[in-house]
Protein backbone atom coordinates (compact mmCIF):
# COMPACT_ATOMS: atom_id res chain seq x y z
CA UNK A 1 0.00 0.00 0.00
CA UNK A 2 3.11 2.57 0.62
CA UNK A 3 4.17 2.02 -2.76
CA UNK A 4 0.91 2.99 -4.19
CA UNK A 5 0.43 5.94 -2.31
CA UNK A 6 4.38 6.97 -3.37
CA UNK A 7 3.08 6.48 -6.74
CA UNK A 8 0.09 9.09 -6.29
CA UNK A 9 1.88 11.88 -4.55
CA UNK A 10 3.09 14.15 -7.03
CA UNK A 11 5.29 17.68 -6.91
CA UNK A 12 2.54 20.67 -6.22
CA UNK A 13 3.80 22.55 -9.56
CA UNK A 14 2.21 18.82 -11.57
CA UNK A 15 -0.86 18.80 -9.39
CA UNK A 16 -1.79 22.17 -10.25
CA UNK A 17 -0.67 21.31 -13.85
CA UNK A 18 -2.96 18.45 -13.67
CA UNK A 19 -6.21 20.14 -12.26
CA UNK A 20 -5.96 23.02 -14.87
CA UNK A 21 -5.93 19.88 -17.62
CA UNK A 22 -9.31 18.37 -15.83
CA UNK A 23 -11.05 21.89 -15.84
CA UNK A 24 -10.14 22.28 -19.75
CA UNK A 25 -11.27 18.72 -20.19
CA UNK A 26 -14.56 19.65 -18.22
CA UNK A 27 -15.29 23.04 -19.79
CA UNK A 28 -16.03 21.76 -23.80
CA UNK A 29 -18.51 19.37 -24.85
CA UNK A 30 -15.58 17.36 -27.06
CA UNK A 31 -12.35 16.69 -26.27
CA UNK A 32 -9.63 15.52 -28.51
CA UNK A 33 -6.05 14.63 -29.21
CA UNK A 34 -4.71 16.17 -31.88
CA UNK A 35 -0.72 15.60 -33.00
CA UNK A 36 1.44 18.30 -33.20
CA UNK A 37 4.88 16.43 -34.47
CA UNK A 38 6.62 18.32 -37.03
CA UNK A 39 4.55 21.63 -36.55
CA UNK A 40 6.91 25.09 -35.95
CA UNK A 41 6.58 26.39 -32.97
CA UNK A 42 5.72 30.06 -34.90
CA UNK A 43 2.93 27.80 -37.05
CA UNK A 44 1.45 26.51 -33.91
CA UNK A 45 0.56 29.77 -32.63
CA UNK A 46 -0.63 30.84 -35.58
CA UNK A 47 -3.23 27.52 -35.81
CA UNK A 48 -4.17 28.43 -32.36
CA UNK A 49 -5.15 31.64 -33.04
CA UNK A 50 -6.75 31.00 -36.01
CA UNK A 51 -8.85 28.64 -33.92
CA UNK A 52 -9.84 30.57 -31.31
CA UNK A 53 -13.22 31.20 -30.50
CA UNK A 54 -14.07 27.80 -32.31
CA UNK A 55 -11.66 25.63 -30.40
CA UNK A 56 -8.58 25.97 -28.06
CA UNK A 57 -5.62 23.58 -27.59
CA UNK A 58 -3.56 22.50 -24.33
CA UNK A 59 -0.20 21.17 -24.76
CA UNK A 60 1.05 19.49 -22.02
CA UNK A 61 3.54 16.10 -20.85
CA UNK A 62 2.04 13.15 -21.41
CA UNK A 63 1.87 11.76 -18.18
CA UNK A 64 0.00 14.87 -17.12
CA UNK A 65 -2.42 14.85 -20.07
CA UNK A 66 -3.08 11.09 -18.76
CA UNK A 67 -3.52 11.96 -15.30
CA UNK A 68 -5.90 14.44 -15.98
CA UNK A 69 -7.49 12.14 -18.78
CA UNK A 70 -8.39 9.07 -16.08
CA UNK A 71 -9.15 12.06 -13.25
CA UNK A 72 -11.58 13.34 -15.11
CA UNK A 73 -13.28 9.75 -15.89
CA UNK A 74 -16.38 9.53 -17.33
CA UNK A 75 -15.62 7.95 -20.40
CA UNK A 76 -13.14 10.53 -21.52
CA UNK A 77 -10.38 8.47 -20.42
CA UNK A 78 -10.74 6.53 -23.63
CA UNK A 79 -8.28 9.17 -25.36
CA UNK A 80 -5.46 7.84 -23.42
CA UNK A 81 -4.38 5.25 -26.12
CA UNK A 82 -4.07 8.17 -28.46
CA UNK A 83 -1.37 9.89 -25.79
CA UNK A 84 1.77 9.37 -27.41
CA UNK A 85 4.23 11.08 -29.41
CA UNK A 86 4.21 15.09 -29.95
CA UNK A 87 0.11 15.61 -28.82
CA UNK A 88 -1.74 17.89 -27.46
CA UNK A 89 -5.52 18.07 -26.21
CA UNK A 90 -8.40 20.19 -27.89
CA UNK A 91 -11.25 20.97 -26.98
CA UNK A 92 -14.14 22.47 -28.74
CA UNK A 93 -18.19 23.14 -28.36
CA UNK A 94 -18.69 22.30 -31.57
CA UNK A 95 -19.54 19.08 -32.96
CA UNK A 96 -16.58 16.86 -33.65
CA UNK A 97 -17.57 16.39 -37.30
CA UNK A 98 -16.98 20.42 -37.77
CA UNK A 99 -13.78 19.90 -36.01
CA UNK A 100 -12.48 17.69 -38.05
CA UNK A 101 -13.38 19.87 -40.95
CA UNK A 102 -11.91 22.74 -39.11
CA UNK A 103 -8.54 20.99 -38.77
CA UNK A 104 -8.66 19.48 -42.16
CA UNK A 105 -9.03 22.84 -43.89
CA UNK A 106 -6.53 24.36 -41.89
CA UNK A 107 -3.46 22.58 -43.00
CA UNK A 108 -0.94 24.05 -44.87
CA UNK A 109 1.36 22.38 -47.80
CA UNK A 110 4.86 21.86 -46.69
CA UNK A 111 8.34 20.37 -47.79
CA UNK A 112 9.35 17.00 -46.42
CA UNK A 113 12.77 16.44 -44.98
CA UNK A 114 15.37 13.49 -45.84
CA UNK A 115 14.47 10.85 -43.01
CA UNK A 116 10.80 11.65 -43.10
CA UNK A 117 8.21 9.17 -44.08
CA UNK A 118 6.23 10.20 -47.15
CA UNK A 119 2.07 10.59 -46.19
CA UNK A 120 1.33 9.97 -49.95
CA UNK A 121 2.51 9.02 -53.27
CA UNK A 122 5.26 11.70 -54.40
CA UNK A 123 4.83 12.51 -58.12
CA UNK A 124 6.67 15.34 -60.05
CA UNK A 125 4.92 16.59 -62.57
CA UNK A 126 5.20 16.37 -66.58
CA UNK A 127 6.52 20.17 -67.72
CA UNK A 128 9.30 22.71 -67.79
CA UNK A 129 11.03 22.46 -64.64
CA UNK A 130 12.37 26.32 -64.89
CA UNK A 131 16.30 25.22 -64.49
CA UNK A 132 18.81 26.06 -66.74
CA UNK A 133 20.46 22.80 -68.51
CA UNK A 134 23.40 21.90 -66.05
CA UNK A 135 23.71 18.69 -63.68
CA UNK A 136 19.98 19.29 -62.15
CA UNK A 137 18.89 16.74 -64.77
CA UNK A 138 20.99 13.78 -63.87
CA UNK A 139 19.74 14.71 -60.20
CA UNK A 140 16.23 13.93 -61.79
CA UNK A 141 16.94 10.92 -63.25
CA UNK A 142 18.90 9.60 -60.40
CA UNK A 143 15.89 9.86 -58.21
CA UNK A 144 13.32 8.38 -60.98
CA UNK A 145 12.11 11.33 -62.66
CA UNK A 146 12.15 11.14 -66.55
CA UNK A 147 13.71 14.57 -67.37
CA UNK A 148 16.02 15.73 -70.34
CA UNK A 149 17.19 18.79 -72.27
CA UNK A 150 14.62 20.27 -74.71
CA UNK A 151 14.28 23.52 -75.72
CA UNK A 152 16.77 25.25 -73.76
CA UNK A 153 15.81 23.99 -70.31
CA UNK A 154 15.26 21.10 -68.46
CA UNK A 155 12.05 19.21 -69.21
CA UNK A 156 9.95 16.39 -67.60
CA UNK A 157 8.42 14.45 -70.24
CA UNK A 158 5.38 12.57 -68.31
CA UNK A 159 4.18 12.00 -64.70
CA UNK A 160 7.05 10.48 -62.95
CA UNK A 161 6.01 8.92 -59.32
CA UNK A 162 9.48 8.61 -57.24
CA UNK A 163 8.82 7.59 -53.62
CA UNK A 164 5.46 5.81 -53.38
CA UNK A 165 3.39 6.43 -49.42
CA UNK A 166 5.55 4.52 -46.57
CA UNK A 167 8.59 5.02 -48.50
CA UNK A 168 11.79 7.44 -46.65
CA UNK A 169 12.78 10.35 -47.98
CA UNK A 170 16.52 10.68 -48.75
CA UNK A 171 18.23 13.07 -48.52
CA UNK A 172 18.55 13.23 -52.98
CA UNK A 173 14.97 13.56 -53.27
CA UNK A 174 14.59 16.03 -50.49
CA UNK A 175 17.23 18.32 -52.70
CA UNK A 176 15.04 18.16 -55.86
CA UNK A 177 11.85 18.55 -54.13
CA UNK A 178 13.50 21.83 -52.47
CA UNK A 179 14.69 22.68 -55.83
CA UNK A 180 11.44 22.23 -57.93
CA UNK A 181 9.36 23.96 -54.55
CA UNK A 182 7.54 20.62 -54.56
CA UNK A 183 5.89 20.35 -50.87
CA UNK A 184 4.18 16.82 -50.35
CA UNK A 185 2.98 17.30 -47.09
CA UNK A 186 0.66 19.04 -45.27
CA UNK A 187 1.36 20.46 -41.84
CA UNK A 188 -1.56 20.83 -39.10
CA UNK A 189 -3.23 19.86 -36.29
CA UNK A 190 -3.97 15.59 -36.74
CA UNK A 191 -6.99 14.91 -34.86
CA UNK A 192 -6.09 11.27 -33.07
CA UNK A 193 -9.80 10.98 -31.97
CA UNK A 194 -12.02 12.77 -29.98
CA UNK A 195 -14.81 12.04 -27.09
CA UNK A 196 -18.36 13.80 -27.33
CA UNK A 197 -21.33 13.11 -25.79
CA UNK A 198 -20.28 9.58 -24.49
CA UNK A 199 -18.95 8.56 -27.93
CA UNK A 200 -15.37 8.09 -29.02
CA UNK A 201 -14.92 9.50 -32.42
CA UNK A 202 -11.79 8.38 -34.83
CA UNK A 203 -10.98 10.19 -38.11
CA UNK A 204 -11.85 7.87 -40.65
CA UNK A 205 -15.61 7.92 -39.21
CA UNK A 206 -15.33 11.93 -39.34
CA UNK A 207 -14.27 12.12 -42.43
CA UNK A 208 -17.26 12.45 -44.84
CA UNK A 209 -18.48 14.39 -48.16
CA UNK A 210 -20.87 16.96 -46.05
CA UNK A 211 -22.48 18.06 -49.72
CA UNK A 212 -23.36 14.07 -50.59
CA UNK A 213 -24.33 13.83 -47.03
CA UNK A 214 -26.58 16.44 -47.63
CA UNK A 215 -28.04 15.83 -50.49
CA UNK A 216 -28.52 11.93 -49.37
CA UNK A 217 -30.49 13.63 -46.46
CA UNK A 218 -32.71 15.64 -49.02
CA UNK A 219 -33.26 12.72 -50.80
CA UNK A 220 -34.62 11.08 -47.45
CA UNK A 221 -36.58 13.73 -46.54
CA UNK A 222 -38.17 13.56 -50.71
CA UNK A 223 -38.83 10.04 -50.31
CA UNK A 224 -40.54 9.94 -46.47
CA UNK A 225 -42.97 13.24 -47.68
CA UNK A 226 -43.84 10.75 -51.14
CA UNK A 227 -44.74 7.96 -48.85
CA UNK A 228 -46.60 10.49 -46.37
CA UNK A 229 -48.44 11.62 -49.22
CA UNK A 230 -49.12 8.10 -50.56
CA UNK A 231 -50.62 6.34 -47.11
CA UNK A 232 -52.70 9.65 -46.53
CA UNK A 233 -50.73 10.25 -42.90
CA UNK A 234 -51.37 13.84 -42.63
CA UNK A 235 -47.94 15.91 -41.18
CA UNK A 236 -47.07 19.34 -40.78
CA UNK A 237 -44.97 19.29 -44.12
CA UNK A 238 -47.84 17.12 -46.15
CA UNK A 239 -51.33 18.43 -44.81
CA UNK A 240 -50.97 21.01 -47.50
CA UNK A 241 -50.23 18.59 -50.17
CA UNK A 242 -53.00 16.03 -49.00
CA UNK A 243 -55.81 18.67 -48.82
CA UNK A 244 -54.73 19.61 -52.84
CA UNK A 245 -54.58 16.59 -53.49
CA UNK A 246 -58.36 15.74 -52.00
CA UNK A 247 -59.35 19.01 -53.35
CA UNK A 248 -58.28 17.68 -57.25
CA UNK A 249 -59.93 14.12 -56.55
CA UNK A 250 -63.48 15.38 -55.66
CA UNK A 251 -63.13 17.79 -58.27
CA UNK A 252 -62.72 14.63 -60.90
CA UNK A 253 -65.67 13.13 -59.03
CA UNK A 254 -67.92 15.93 -59.54
CA UNK A 255 -66.72 15.94 -63.52
CA UNK A 256 -67.37 12.88 -63.94
CA UNK A 257 -70.84 12.50 -62.09
CA UNK A 258 -71.40 15.93 -63.74
CA UNK A 259 -72.54 17.02 -60.26
CA UNK A 260 -73.76 20.73 -60.70
CA UNK A 261 -71.54 22.54 -57.61
CA UNK A 262 -70.65 25.89 -58.70
CA UNK A 263 -66.78 25.07 -58.11
CA UNK A 264 -67.54 22.59 -61.18
CA UNK A 265 -70.00 24.15 -63.42
CA UNK A 266 -67.25 26.15 -65.36
CA UNK A 267 -65.51 22.76 -65.81
CA UNK A 268 -68.64 20.84 -66.87
CA UNK A 269 -69.39 23.45 -69.72
CA UNK A 270 -66.59 23.65 -70.58
CA UNK A 271 -66.37 19.83 -70.94
CA UNK A 272 -69.50 19.83 -73.00
CA UNK A 273 -68.41 22.50 -75.13
CA UNK A 274 -65.25 20.52 -76.30
CA UNK A 275 -67.69 17.74 -77.15
CA UNK A 276 -70.00 19.75 -79.10
CA UNK A 277 -67.52 21.00 -81.22
CA UNK A 278 -65.88 17.17 -81.48
CA UNK A 279 -69.34 15.83 -83.11
CA UNK A 280 -69.83 18.63 -85.13
CA UNK A 281 -66.27 18.80 -87.04
CA UNK A 282 -67.09 14.93 -87.43
CA UNK A 283 -69.66 16.09 -89.98
CA UNK A 284 -69.33 16.83 -93.45
CA UNK A 285 -71.98 18.71 -94.55
CA UNK A 286 -72.41 22.01 -92.73
CA UNK A 287 -76.28 22.16 -94.14
CA UNK A 288 -77.03 19.14 -91.22
CA UNK A 289 -75.84 21.64 -88.69
CA UNK A 290 -77.31 24.85 -86.68
CA UNK A 291 -75.82 28.14 -88.11
CA UNK A 292 -73.85 28.55 -84.85
CA UNK A 293 -71.95 25.56 -85.16
CA UNK A 294 -71.19 25.75 -89.05
CA UNK A 295 -67.63 26.17 -89.68
CA UNK A 296 -66.41 25.19 -85.74
CA UNK A 297 -63.35 23.07 -85.40
CA UNK A 298 -62.70 20.69 -82.90
CA UNK A 299 -61.82 22.38 -79.78
CA UNK A 300 -57.88 21.25 -78.54
CA UNK A 301 -58.49 18.68 -75.96
CA UNK A 302 -58.41 20.44 -72.34
CA UNK A 303 -54.72 19.58 -69.77
CA UNK A 304 -56.00 16.80 -66.93
CA UNK A 305 -54.04 14.91 -65.22
CA UNK A 306 -54.19 10.95 -65.53
CA UNK A 307 -57.26 10.32 -63.72
CA UNK A 308 -59.46 13.01 -65.50
CA UNK A 309 -57.89 11.60 -68.76
CA UNK A 310 -58.89 7.94 -68.13
CA UNK A 311 -62.38 9.58 -67.02
CA UNK A 312 -62.60 11.71 -69.81
CA UNK A 313 -61.45 8.45 -72.42
CA UNK A 314 -64.28 6.84 -70.68
CA UNK A 315 -67.09 9.17 -71.34
CA UNK A 316 -65.89 9.64 -75.05
CA UNK A 317 -66.74 6.10 -75.57
CA UNK A 318 -70.09 6.13 -73.64
CA UNK A 319 -71.02 8.93 -75.87
CA UNK A 320 -69.39 7.27 -79.14
CA UNK A 321 -71.96 4.53 -78.46
CA UNK A 322 -74.61 6.93 -78.16
CA UNK A 323 -74.36 8.37 -81.21
CA UNK A 324 -74.26 5.05 -82.89
CA UNK A 325 -77.61 4.00 -81.46
CA UNK A 326 -79.24 7.11 -82.00
CA UNK A 327 -77.95 7.68 -85.86
CA UNK A 328 -79.07 4.01 -86.46
CA UNK A 329 -82.84 4.88 -84.82
CA UNK A 330 -82.79 8.19 -86.93
CA UNK A 331 -81.54 5.95 -90.12
CA UNK A 332 -84.41 3.15 -89.24
CA UNK A 333 -87.17 5.87 -89.25
CA UNK A 334 -86.00 7.30 -92.46
CA UNK A 335 -85.46 4.10 -93.96
CA UNK A 336 -86.74 4.32 -98.14
CA UNK A 337 -86.16 8.02 -97.97
CA UNK A 338 -83.14 8.79 -100.31
CA UNK A 339 -83.09 11.86 -100.64
CA UNK A 340 -83.59 13.14 -96.58
CA UNK A 341 -81.60 15.62 -94.96
CA UNK A 342 -80.98 16.38 -90.94
CA UNK A 343 -78.72 13.97 -88.63
CA UNK A 344 -80.62 10.97 -89.76
CA UNK A 345 -79.53 11.11 -93.17
CA UNK A 346 -75.83 12.02 -92.17
CA UNK A 347 -75.67 8.78 -90.32
CA UNK A 348 -77.44 6.87 -92.52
Amino acid sequence: MSSVRKTETIPQWKQEEVDELVEFIDSFNSVGIVGVGGIPSRQLQAMRRELHGSADVRVSRNTLTVRALEEVDDGVEELTQYVSGQVALIGTNDNPFGLFQQLEASKTPAPINAGEVAPNDVVIPEGDTGVDPGPFVGELQTIGAAARIQDGSIMVTEDSTVLEEGEVVDDDLANVLVELGIEPKEVGLDLKGVYSEGVLFEPDELEIDVDEYAADIRSAAAAARNLSINAEYPTAATVGSLLAKASGEAKSVGLFAEIESPDVVPDLIGKADAQLRSLAAQIDDEEALPEELQGVEAAPAPETDDADEEEQAEEDDDTDDAETTDGDADADEDDGDDGGDGLGAMFG
